[in-house]
């Protein structure tokens, strides 16, 4: 009987070009159809296994879930970049291959991101997500967060709304 290994991890600079390979798929399914294909493109292609390379090493802290061996998704994580929120962490990013959703993974990605803010002293967390991005806010409630805050991005002349769910 084999075993499979499952591990959520810092991420290394030598993870950069699977985090590079997750972070392209997860944002194709998560975007297409949402995001203008143009910008979308030009976010993807920016991120590239460099761009994860330094990121490895910034000031966020990058979380990897790794499955057998495979980076099957990441998290980002960091201080509160909206300042007139009283909480101190932030999810930056959480985002799984899609052959990898569905099966709790992300649950787990979430949990070690949360443990993590908190081990690092942050009274509160934010994470904010595109209004239309259903499967991201039903994933976010059914962790306990509340759609409290709102907000706006642009993509290339088309804003969209996001929704900020806090934890206390």
């Amino acid at each position: 009987m084999k075993t499979l290994s499952i591990d959520v991890r810092p991420a290394e600079p030598q993870d950069a070009r699977a985090i590079s390979e997750a972070h392209r798929q997860s944002w194709q399914n998560a975007y297409a159809g949402l995001i203008p294909h143009k910008a979308l493109t030009k976010m993807m292609e920016r991120r590239g296994e460099t761009w994860w390379r330094k990121a490895t090493r910034g000031p966020a802290t990058v979380l990897v879930v790794e499955v057998a061996g495979t980076i099957a998704g990441y998290a980002t994580v960091g201080l509160n970049r909206a300042r007139a929120l009283p909480q101190e962490g932030e999810i930056y990013e959480i985002y799984l291959r899609p052959e990898y959703q569905g099966i709790g993974l992300g649950h787990m990605l979430f949990g070690e991101a949360r443990r993590l803010l908190k081990s690092l002293g942050c009274s509160g967390m934010v994470v904010w997500c595109l209004e239309d991005s259903g499967g991201a806010s039903q994933f976010f409630r059914s962790n306990g967060g509340v759609d409290a805050v709102e907000g706006i991005e642009d993509f290339d002349e088309v804003r969209l709304k996001k929704l900020g769910f806090i934890w206390k």
